[in-house]
């Protein structure tokens, strides 16, 4: 097992503190529904306060799904804003799920907004398409190494429509492992600023032994995947590096802060047992 610097030394170091599950933040409008709030900024505001309260001083790394958020607008990203930064304040590591993709000078400007010291929106990782070609996220990578921080990159989805083009042959390996392969030679120095979106409700097919970097495995709990199945669909990877992702399977015990922070206690801890 290579030795980390850079965002894998981040990473491990939070992870071995806090445990191995990554709190999703997802304020769909069924579930501020669900939580007797209303669907609106005052609704939106309501549900991150409450989030960031239950689950950032106990988790290694939250996962606000910046989607949820676009909808309200300026307003929406003030929110967005505050869960960052209250997250980053009480030692969660931030991923912005906002699966940038682009190329050139947008694509710089993706990585600007979310990796970048004098953005308010600067996270520590942030997830990102490479279906326009890997290197057309090369801006996001080096900004990323430069500054200690993260790019996840889309590898194996859990949605079936994905597999259309990751299972795709490109040469003698799937699109996927040809992902999975580029960011394995990005953490060749150590640093395991790249990891990977690997589904964990599904069988991925991939080689994941020398990645060197964490593996986000979104599909516990509501999705149907188990702390049990992970054993299984990743059983060629460091258990270390595997990082699932829990979002509606924590947050329907919410509106109550006590409540939410069991449930996402309780679940890390069947990770942790599940993981070894």
């Amino acid at each position: 097992m290579m030795g980390a610097s850079g965002f894998g030394a981040r990473y491990r170091q939070v992870t071995a503190e806090r445990g191995r599950l990554c709190a999703g933040i997802d304020p769909h409008a069924a579930l501020l529904t669900d939580w007797g709030l209303d669907v609106s900024v005052d609704g939106l505001s309501r549900f991150a306060d409450i989030c960031v309260e239950a689950l950032a001083p106990s988790a290694a790394v939250i996962k606000p799904q910046v989607a949820f958020f676009e909808p309200f607008g300026a307003a929406g990203f003030a929110v967005l804003e505050r869960v960052v930064a209250g997250c980053r304040e009480a030692g969660a590591l931030v991923i912005a799920d906002a699966k940038r993709g682009d190329i050139g000078s947008t694509m710089s400007a993706y990585a600007q907004a979310w990796l970048a010291d004098a953005s308010p929106l600067c996270a520590d990782s942030v997830t990102a398409s490479p279906y326009l070609g890997y290197e057309s996220l090369r801006p996001a990578l080096d900004l990323a190494r430069a500054g200690q921080r993260g790019v996840f990159v889309l590898a194996r989805t859990s949605n079936p429509e994905g597999g259309d083009v990751q299972k795709a042959m490109a040469g003698e390996r799937t699109v996927a492992q040809s992902i999975v392969d580029a960011a394995a030679a990005e953490n060749a120095d150590g640093t395991a600023t790249v990891g990977l979106v690997v589904g964990a409700t599904r069988e991925h097919g991939l080689d994941l032994a020398g990645l060197n970097g964490p593996i986000l495995a979104p599909g516990l709990g509501a999705q149907g995947a188990t702390a049990e199945d992970l054993k299984v669909v990743f059983d060629d990877a460091d258990p270390a590096w595997v990082l699932p992702a829990s979002s509606r399977g924590v947050l329907r015990a919410g509106p109550d802060v006590a409540a939410l922070r069991d449930a996402f206690m309780q679940a890390r801890d069947e990770v942790e047992a599940a993981l070894g």
